[in-house]
């Protein structure tokens, strides 16, 4: 049985979560009883203690609207009943729907463009020169909360229009996220023709497949020398990473901003430790890293380095 002040992997062993809140465009469901401040407090508390995620008083609405849906898929009469029926420890399947009911993944390719511009025309001719010299053929990117595999997959793309002998070099793309839920349609990579709008239509033409859905509309399919260089993987940025290499980028965009700020400097020292020197970091355009005490570099709105280049 979950208990409050007891330690999370005591709690629950097997757990391995990234929660990425925001708000949902649903209206929050009416029910004769309300979700009390008491039990808020105990839900906000195991969210916190399992994901590192800060659910203040104002999330208190949307929680009960997710929760709503919970119960009702259950049967479940009560937010009392279903509190004990999560934390008991006998029904850990529950406890990942509870988790991907609440968490929402907006992404859509080349979000926030101007980080790929820096990327293709700053980053990765720096990095290529500097591997060409010591030569080096490892490139290693890690796209943290990466939701249904916008992000990485246009992280790939990019990196790939820069490796024309891509035999030559071992690029790896780690993707990490909460939900089985979205690394299944991640791992899939097959997006309706609305999703590829931001695609420019040469990348498009390059990396996907067109092919038919079930109702007979165009879907894309992303081809397999996008798909091999990316690897996606279930983590939890509060439990043991599990690798030991370092990356020459970390795109942690539009995560900290669900944590507090305790949370997010534990977050971007532990992770900066990954970083390779000279090795970029990249967060949301509405995060930044101003007050937390860690060693990177500014270089830029919502770009770091891990140390500055005479």
């Amino acid at each position: 049985m979950y208990r409050q002040g007891r330690k999370p992997e005591e709690a629950f062993p097997d757990r391995n979560w990234l929660l990425v809140w925001e708000e949902p465009r649903e209206a929050v469901d009416a029910m004769e009883n309300n979700l009390s401040d008491r039990l808020f407090k105990q839900f906000s508390l195991l969210v916190y203690e399992q994901c590192g995620i800060n659910l203040h008083e104002g999330k208190k609405a949307l929680l009960q609207a997710r929760l709503n849906k919970r119960l009702r898929l259950t049967g479940i009469s009560s937010y009392e009943e279903y509190f004990k029926f999560i934390t008991s420890g006998a029904n850990p399947g529950e406890f990942v729907h509870f988790l991907d009911s609440i968490s929402t993944n907006l992404t859509y390719f080349f979000r926030e463009s101007q980080h790929f511009d820096f990327l293709d025309g700053v980053a990765m001719p720096e990095l290529i020169e500097k591997k060409l010299k010591d030569r080096d053929s490892r490139i290693r990117i890690w796209s943290a909360g990466c939701s249904t595999g916008e992000e990485p997959y246009s992280l790939a793309m990019c990196v790939l229009a820069h490796l024309p002998e891509v035999a030559r070099w071992d690029l790896r793309i780690l993707a990490t996220d909460i939900s089985t839920r979205v690394l299944e349609t991640a791992s899939r990579g097959i997006y309706s023709e609305e999703k590829m709008q931001k695609v420019p239509p040469a990348l498009r033409q390059a990396n996907f497949q067109k092919i038919s859905n079930k109702n007979g509309k165009p879907d894309f399919q992303v081809t397999p020398h996008v798909k091999r260089v990316v690897t996606f993987h279930r983590l939890n940025f509060k439990e043991p990473y599990p690798f030991k290499g370092l990356f020459d980028f970390i795109f942690c965009r539009n995560v900290m901003i669900y944590f507090d700020k305790k949370t997010q400097e534990e977050l971007v020292n532990r992770m900066a430790g990954f970083l390779s020197p000279g090795g970029y970091f990249f967060v949301g355009h509405s995060e930044s890293l101003t007050g937390l005490a860690h060693k990177l570099s500014y270089v830029r709105p919502a770009i770091y380095r891990n140390w500055v280049v005479d």
